[in-house]
C-alpha cells in the first residue's frame, strides 16, 4: 500500500489526499487533520490533542501509507486490535498485531509479514517493547513511524496511568529518524505538559484541537432513587439505543445490569471480576449488536469505536473530569445528538472524600487525587453553562451552548451562609460538648428537630441547634451538607464517613466568609430535552421521509453483511454513509463511489449489493 514520499515538485492532489478519497472514500480532512499528516509524512514528530470522534486514527493511518515502511501503533486496547485490524482490513489495508493473546503461529506470520514489508501498520501493546525480543524485531524491519495511542496513559498523575508508557521515551533513542506521533482525546495543560517531557517531545510541533463536543447534551442530575432515575431516561429518552452506564463497583455493574435487564432492558454487566470469555462475550456483542446497553467499571470503553452510542450514563460520581470527559466522549462519534447523563449526590461526595483518605501513596498524592475530585465537584456545582466549565478546565474557552442542563433549566444561587453555619454548628457542639462524631442523617435529624430513637438515646434534644433548621426539608438539608463538603467546608473520616470540620470552616462560623449554593432546578423534560440535542451545533439534518425505509433497508442488509463475517456493523459502512446513500440513490458504481466513506476496496466489495438493495 505505501507508496514513494512525495517530493518537492509534487502537483495536483497531494499523496496524503489521494489515499484520503482511494482508501477511506472522503473528499476532504476534517479541520486540522491535513496539518497533522502532512507534517509526519515529512518526517517530523506531533502530539495532538483532538478529542474522540475528531478523526485521531486517519492522522497516524495515511502517514503509515503513505511513508515507505511499516507504522507501528502502540495502543493499550489489547481486547480491541482484531477489530482495528478488521476495520482497516476491510478497507483493503494489510494490518496486524502482536499480543499475548496469540499463540506461537500467529505470532510468527505477523512477525515474517512485517520483516517482508508486507504489512502497513503493526499494532503493539506497550508491554512487548520492554521485551528484548521484539525490539530486534522491529530491528529487522523498516519503520515508517511510531503512533502512540492513549498517551495521556504516561502521565503519573493523570486519571488512567500505564506504568508500561514510561518505556516509550526510549523510541527516540533507539529509532532516532523515525518521526513520533502521540495522540490522545483528554489532556489538561498539567498533562498535556507530562506528556512532552516523558515522551520527550519537547522539539515536536504541538496540534492541539477544541475539545468541544457540540452534539453531546451534558446532564447532571441529583441522586433521588436512582435506579428509578436511571430507567426513566433510558425508556423515555433512548429506549433501543445503545450505550454505556458506568458505575463506580463491580458490586453495582452487577446489580443496575440485572435491574435493566428486569425491567425490559437489553443490558450486560463488563467489569475485571468477570472471566475474559465473558468479558470478550459482552464486548463483542456490543460493537456487533443495535441496541445493547453494557453496565460497567471504568475497566470498559477505551478505543471503543462504535460510532452509534447514544448515551452514557454515570450512575456514580467519576474520579476526575478528565476520566468524566473521555467516558462521556465514547457517546456520539458520528456526530449525532446523544447525552451524557450522571446521577450525582451526596452519598458519591463522602465516598470518593474517604477513599481518598484510605488511599494507598504519600500526602503529595492525595492532594493531587483530591484536586481531581475537586474539579469534578465543582463542574457538579456549578450554576453557569456545564460545557463553558468543562472546557476551561483543558485551558480553553467557550460561549453558553444552550444545550446543557444549566443552559436549558438554568438553576438558581442563593446565599446558604445561615445554613452553612448551622451545619458546622451542629457538628461543633457535638464534638465540643458530646464528644461525638456522627454522619449526615443524625446531623439533619437534630436541625429538623426529630426525636428519632438515636436522638432520645444521646439526648441530643437538649442541644441547643435541636431543631433551628425547620426552613428546610430532609433532602435540602443534604444538599446543604453535599455543597458543604465539595467547597472544602466539611470533610468525612473514618469508616463510618463521619462529618468534621476544616481548617476553612472557621471563617464560615465566624461570618466572615460566604457560603453560595445551588438551589436544584426543576426536571428537564424528555421532550425538551431532545429537541435541544437535536439543535446541536455538529448534527447533521435528519432524513427526508422518503429516504427513512431505504435507510432501513440498508442497515437490516448491514446487519447480516456483517454478522455473516463475523465484525460489526461499522466496519461495513457508517451509519452516515448509509444515510449518505439512501439520500442520493445512486444506481451506478462511478455514483455510488461519490458516497463518502465508500473507498475503492468497499466498492469493489460491497457496491454490487448496495446497489441491488437499492434497487429491489
Amino acid at each position: 500500500m505505501a507508496s514513494p514520499e512525495p517530493g518537492p515538485e509534487t502537483s495536483g492532489p497531494s499523496p496524503a489526499s489521494l489515499v484520503l478519497r482511494r482508501v477511506f472514500g472522503y473528499d476532504s480532512f476534517r479541520a486540522g487533520q491535513q496539518d497533522i499528516i502532512e507534517h509526519v509524512i515529512a518526517g517530523h514528530d506531533a502530539l495532538v490533542l483532538m478529542p474522540t470522534g475528531g478523526g485521531k486514527s486517519l492522522c497516524y493511518q495515511i502517514p503509515a501509507l503513505v511513508r515507505k515502511g511499516v507504522g507501528v501503533v502502540v495502543s493499550p486496547l489489547i481486547a480491541l486490535m482484531q477489530d482495528q485490524v478488521d476495520a482497516l482490513t476491510a478497507l483493503g489495508v494489510r494490518a496486524g498485531f502482536l499480543n499475548s493473546t496469540q499463540d506461537l503461529d500467529e505470532r510468527r506470520v505477523v512477525e515474517a509479514a512485517f520483516v517482508a514489508g508486507e504489512i502497513d501498520l503493526l499494532y503493539l501493546a506497550p508491554e512487548r517493547l520492554r521485551v528484548e525480543s521484539t525490539l530486534r524485531l522491529l530491528d529487522r524491519g523498516t519503520i515508517s513511524l511510531f503512533a502512540i495511542d492513549e498517551a495521556h496513559c504516561v502521565a503519573q498523575w493523570g486519571h488512567d496511568f500505564r506504568p508500561d508508557y514510561l518505556a516509550l521515551s526510549e523510541l527516540s533513542e533507539r529509532w532516532p529518524d523515525v518521526p513520533r506521533i502521540a495522540l490522545t482525546a483528554t489532556a489538561t495543560e498539567a498533562t498535556h505538559a507530562e506528556i512532552t517531557a516523558r515522551l520527550g517531545l519537547r522539539e515536536a510541533r504541538h496540534f492541539v484541537a477544541s475539545f468541544d463536543r457540540p452534539n453531546i447534551q451534558y446532564r447532571i442530575v441529583a441522586k433521588n432513587e436512582p435506579k428509578r432515575q436511571l430507567l426513566e431516561f433510558l425508556r423515555s429518552e433512548h429506549a433501543g439505543d445503545a450505550g454505556i452506564v458506568y458505575c463506580l463497583s463491580r458490586s453495582s455493574v452487577e446489580k443496575i445490569a440485572a435491574f435493566l435487564v428486569e425491567n425490559g432492558i437489553d443490558a450486560v454487566p463488563y467489569h475485571a471480576g468477570l472471566d475474559a470469555r465473558t468479558r470478550a462475550a459482552h464486548q463483542s456483542r456490543f460493537l456487533r449488536e443495535d441496541g445493547l446497553v453494557v453496565v460497567a467499571t471504568i475497566a470498559f470503553g477505551m478505543g471503543i469505536d462504535k460510532p452509534d452510542v447514544r448515551f452514557v450514563a454515570h450512575f456514580d460520581l467519576p474520579k476526575s473530569v478528565e476520566g468524566y470527559y473521555q467516558e462521556t466522549g465514547r457517546a456520539g462519534r458520528d456526530g449525532q445528538p446523544s447525552t451524557a447523563w450522571l446521577a450525582y449526590g451526596l452519598q458519591d461526595v463522602v465516598q470518593q472524600r474517604k477513599m481518598i483518605g484510605t488511599s494507598e501513596g504519600d500526602d503529595a498524592h492525595r492532594r493531587r487525587l483530591s484536586g481531581h475530585l475537586d474539579a469534578m465537584l465543582a463542574l457538579c456545582e456549578t450554576v453557569e453553562c456545564r460545557r463553558v466549565q468543562l472546557l476551561a478546565y483543558f485551558g480553553q474557552r467557550g460561549a453558553p451552548c444552550g444545550n446543557c442542563d444549566t443552559c436549558l433549566s438554568p438553576p438558581e444561587s442563593w446565599d446558604g451562609t445561615i445554613a452553612a453555619q448551622k451545619v458546622l454548628s451542629t457538628i461543633y457542639r457535638l464534638d465540643r460538648e458530646r464528644r461525638q462524631k456522627f454522619g449526615t442523617g443524625q446531623i439533619v435529624d437534630i436541625l429538623l428537630g426529630k426525636k428519632t430513637p438515636k436522638v432520645d438515646q444521646h439526648g441530643h434534644h437538649t442541644l441547643t441547634v435541636f431543631g433551628v433548621g425547620t426552613e428546610l426539608r430532609d433532602g435540602e438539608w443534604r444538599g446543604v451538607v453535599r455543597q458543604l463538603l465539595a467547597q472544602g467546608l466539611l470533610a468525612v473520616e473514618g469508616d463510618y464517613g463521619t462529618l468534621v470540620l476544616t481548617a476553612a470552616s472557621a471563617d464560615v462560623l465566624k461570618g466572615e466568609r460566604q457560603v453560595p449554593m445551588r438551589r436544584e432546578p426543576e426536571r428537564i423534560r424528555p421532550a425538551k430535552a431532545a429537541k435541544a440535542a437535536r439543535s446541536g451545533r455538529a448534527v447533521p439534518a435528519e432524513l427526508p421521509e422518503a429516504a427513512v425505509p431505504v435507510f432501513e433497508r440498508l442497515r437490516a442488509w448491514r446487519a447480516a453483511t456483517a454478522k455473516e463475517q463475523g465484525v460489526p456493523a461499522y466496519v461495513i459502512f457508517h451509519d452516515a454513509t448509509l444515510r449518505e446513500i439512501a439520500t442520493m440513490l445512486p444506481s451506478t458504481p462511478a455514483e455510488l463511489a461519490a458516497v463518502t466513506g465508500v473507498g475503492e476496496n468497499k466498492l469493489a466489495k460491497y457496491g454490487r449489493q448496495v446497489l441491488d438493495v437499492l434497487s429491489a
